[in-house]
């Protein structure tokens, strides 16, 4: 019998392209190699936005650091994890064979007996390019360099006469770009687009030519993508990344935390950029003997109908089936109502359609309007279940009990008012640092003046629905825009809408009337 010495796992190495920067362009196989790696090395090229969307989803233990020193430097770190049993990884900007650094890299580990693989992404020109609404058909070059010494000037001259091409720089190197460009003899009046923060929240933009782009673009920083060539002018038409309706608001979005994430992410889709401010926080009632009976008279029968006002109301009702070993069978012969969208898809969520969702106002006037008064025949159990808030309006509740049904007004979580916000956020509130606010209850409007004060005038008011809009009113606040269901989803379409109608106004204004025009925002900076 042979007894083998036991050995340490094999470690494994990769070097990832992290794309051009937007986390959402990360491939299916890099976000799996990074978010089972133990150590990840990063380029100072890769954006902090993406870098924190990875080290939210990255293993707990998992050690981040900035890559340093030669590329043998990094390879022996790269190297040395490996040979722990480490899964390494060395993120970089666009494509890993992008950079002639990462390249050597490489070739140091495959000169060893250390697994390894290459995943690409899109490379940082390339990628920018089509962000920045700049094609690059035909014969093209797209290039990441770290050294413009490098750059082959005769083949850029020669791309530019045939169509476009596309570099990935750093901004300090645009004049030498500029230099190498007209020795290489492109002529001074081809256009040049130079786009900043490439594929981010706050990308920019500027067109001119190749011999002024280097003052168009003086304040950028870090890296800069350059495209040159014919192709430039199509960005008026082609510009969709900067030309979304709400692209560079900064928007307040005073939610629970909860429930901020699905608002969040539908403002990013059109171009926001959503600062979360929980000013409410959703508690257990201070005592549960209410609720307790409730589920009892549900699982009885006691009930004909449950009627939900809010996503936080169905989770609290789950939330104690849960703590009985119940499930959707038990809502068996009860009717359910919903007050919008949203709490009927928190409902659906758990296996069971709805019975009722208003078709026109979704508010409580609205589920009203079409909740048939009780008829003792046909409604042989007249009794109504209605879990809420302790703050809730007493509208629903009366309503139900002029149309003959008996009502258990039951509190099935408490609203408590969440901390202030951090000094800066109160300033900008209260200052017009942000761009709009959206308001999804009486109670945000409420919260959000008590804890971080009113908003600025010039900040656009967005409301869910009428309820929320007196409470803005009464507060002092000028009501904006208001969708006419009332649903997250409709809630920011209605914003990116008025967005949109800004927009088209301040178009058709005349420069000088721009200039002295009172709306503010991003919208209007473009066109002063």
């Amino acid at each position: 019998m042979t007894t083998r010495t036991a050995r340490k796992p094999a470690g494994r190495i990769a070097f990832i392209g992290a794309g051009p920067g937007d986390p959402e362009l990360l491939t299916r196989r890099a976000y799996a190699a990074l978010t089972d790696a133990d150590q990840v090395v990063y380029d100072r090229g890769v954006p902090d936005s993406l870098l924190s969307a990875i080290r939210s989803d990255a293993k707990e233990d998992a050690q981040f650091s900035p890559a340093e020193g030669a590329p043998g430097d990094v390879a022996k770190v790269l190297l040395s994890a490996a040979k722990s049993g480490l899964s390494a990884v060395h993120l970089v900007a666009g494509d890993p064979f992008g950079h002639e650094s990462v390249v050597k890299e490489v070739q140091a580990v495959a000169r060893t007996a250390v697994h390894f693989e290459v995943i690409p992404g899109i490379g940082q020109a390339e990628g920018v390019a089509a962000y920045a609404g700049v094609p690059l058909p035909g014969v093209r070059i797209s290039a990441d360099v770290d050294d413009v010494t490098n750059l082959d000037f005769d083949a850029l001259a020669g791309a530019a006469q045939k169509g476009s091409f596309a570099v990935a720089v750093d901004a300090g190197d645009l004049a030498a770009v500029r230099d190498g460009l007209l020795a290489a003899g492109v002529e001074p009046g081809v256009p040049v687009a130079v786009t900043g923060d490439g594929t981010g929240e706050t990308q920019y933009t500027t067109t001119s030519t190749v011999d002024s782009f280097v003052a168009a673009a003086l304040g950028f920083t870090g890296r800069v993508v350059l495209t040159v060539g014919t192709e430039v002018a199509e960005r008026d038409s082609l510009s969709w990344w900067e030309n979304r309706p709400l692209y560079g608001w900064k928007v307040l979005v005073p939610r629970t935390k909860e429930q901020a994430g699905a608002m969040s992410a539908r403002l990013r889709a059109y171009g926001a950029i959503p600062c979360e401010v929980p000013t409410i926080a959703v508690e257990p009632p201070r005592t549960p003997a209410q609720m307790e009976r409730a589920v009892k008279g549900l699982v009885d029968g006691r009930y004909a109908w449950v009627i939900f006002t809010s996503v936080n109301a169905v989770r609290a009702v789950w939330e104690k089936f849960g703590e009985h070993g119940l499930d959707a069978r038990h809502f068996g012969g009860v009717k359910i109502a919903c007050i919008g969208e949203a709490t009927a898809d928190a409902v659906r969520a758990f296996g069971i359609q709805p019975e009722l969702i208003p078709a026109g106002e979704q508010s409580s006037d609205g589920l009203l309007a079409e909740f048939s008064p009780h008829d003792e025949i046909l409604d042989p159990v007249g009794r109504v279940l209605l879990p809420r808030a302790d703050i809730a309006t007493e509208t629903l509740a009366a309503g139900l009990i002029e149309r003959g049904w008996e009502v258990d007004d039951v509190t099935a979580y408490r609203t408590v008012r969440a901390a202030p916000p951090p000094a800066e956020i109160r300033d900008a509130i209260k200052s017009g640092g942000f761009d709009a606010v959206l308001f999804t209850s009486s109670s945000t409007v409420r919260n959000l003046v008590g804890i971080a004060g009113k908003p600025h005038a010039r900040t656009v008011v967005a409301v869910i629905g009428p309820k929320t809009a007196e409470t803005a009113v009464e507060f002092g606040l000028r009501v904006d825009t208001q969708p006419q269901n009332a649903s997250v989803p409709d809630l920011v379409e209605a914003l990116a809408e008025y967005a949109l109608e800004l927009r088209e106004k301040l178009a058709a204004m005349p420069a000088k009337q721009r200039r002295g025009s009172k709306v503010q925002g991003p919208t209007a900076l473009r066109f002063r």
